[in-house]
Formats: C-alpha cells, structure tokens, sequence
C-alpha cells in the first residue's frame, strides 16, 4: 500500500485543529484513527507531514560501477548477461546475478534487441 499523500495528511490535521474529533476525522478521510493521531502528534512536534522513504536495501552498484557497466555495454553490445556479470565481478568487485543485472541494464534505459543491448531511445527510429 503506497503511503498517503502528505497534503491529505495536512487536511486531516487541519480539520482535527479545527476541532473535528479525531474519530471523525478517520472516518471522513478513510484512514485509520491510528494514522490521524501520528499525523497531528508528528505537526504537534513541528515535524514535517511528508511519508518517510521505507528502508529498503542498498543497491549492490554504486555509482562508479554502473558507469563502468554503462561504458562496457556501449563498447561491447552483444556481451552475454553471464560475461557482463564477470565483468562487473572484475571491476568492481560484486557479484551479481544474470537477472539483476538485466533489471538494472533495464532501469539504466537499455532494451535487448537481437542479443544486442542498446539504449532505448536508439531503438525507436
């Protein structure tokens, strides 16, 4: 469930400072009671409404290993998956598997075609 958006949570402590009960409030919003008590004790404290980034875990690649795999994929295209896990095992210490580097390769705005990675705007002429 993504989290609610910080202007409704404003709206919900808003209205409870208005005097709405808080009850109410969950009601009328469609949010738990729970969530208006955190909302209006977080703008009690003076702490930003905004939702807290969920802690997932780190990438494997830092920043110098993807442009290190952004480079090997512009000079060598047709490189298997298995290759360039070798190749980043090589440079950059970590091992990854075939298919997260695919989604990463993916998410750097690469697409396969013909067992070529190329960048995605190259495909569409």
């Amino acid at each position: 469930m993504d989290a609610y958006s910080e202007d409704l949570r404003t709206k919900i402590v808003e209205a409870v400072g208005r005097g709405m009960p808080k009850t109410q409030a969950a009601r009328t919003f469609g949010v738990s009671r729970s969530s208006v008590k955190r909302y209006v004790g977080t703008a009690t404290k003076g702490e930003p409404l905004a939702p807290k980034r969920h802690p997932g875990s780190r990438p494997k690649l830092d920043e110098r290993a993807r442009r290190l795999l952004e480079a090997d994929v512009e000079c060598r295209p047709a490189a298997s998956l298995k290759e360039r896990c070798l190749f980043v095992r090589r440079v950059a210490g970590v091992s990854v598997s075939e298919s997260t580097l695919s989604r990463l390769l993916r998410r750097l705005g690469f697409t396969q075609k013909n067992g070529a990675w190329q960048r995605a705007s190259a495909t569409s002429s």
